[in-house]
């Protein structure tokens, strides 16, 4: 449900069960243009009821299971939320049902509130850190860093 194809379910639980209504320009644009961006776009913007409820279930679930793995990994140095979704919900992020949802935990609230949680916004970090990665299983074979190498000249 955390995905980019668990917000069109959440759209479509809302549209076909819930029985918000999509008007017929929403239903245009969704029949035209990537689903996600449009549910995005129109649920930060304030433009579709239907796409701010989409957002904020999805934000509530996001933060809940966050929380969860907080713990369960026990995240002293916070939680970074990264991929294509978090950057551009920003605004549904910020509006307290992530936090909320992430607190939610019972007796184990006052340790989730010491933990801090960022949204990153490079694009590129994923690729940045799967380089850094193969970099070092390479100086892990050749004993030797190409960065580390490149340092002491």
């Amino acid at each position: 449900m955390i995905s980019g194809l668990g917000l069109i379910n959440v759209y479509q639980f809302f549209r076909d069960v819930k029985k918000m209504e999509e008007p017929q320009w929403l239903k245009d644009r969704m029949a035209k243009e990537d689903p996600n961006f449009v549910i995005a776009t129109c649920g930060e913007d304030g433009s579709s009821e239907l796409c701010a409820e989409t957002l904020n279930l999805f934000a509530g679930v996001y933060g809940a299971e966050a929380g969860n793995i907080a713990l369960k990994v026990l995240a002293r140095g916070g939680v970074y939320l990264g991929g294509g979704m978090s950057p551009k919900l920003l605004k549904t992020l910020q509006n307290g049902t992530f936090r909320k949802a992430f607190l939610d935990k019972g007796r184990l609230s006052p340790l989730l509130e010491t933990i801090t949680v960022r949204v990153i916004l490079d694009q590129s970090c994923a690729l940045l850190g799967a380089a850094a990665y193969a970099e070092s299983r390479a100086a892990e074979f050749s004993g030797m860093s190409e960065r580390a190498a490149s340092r002491h000249q």
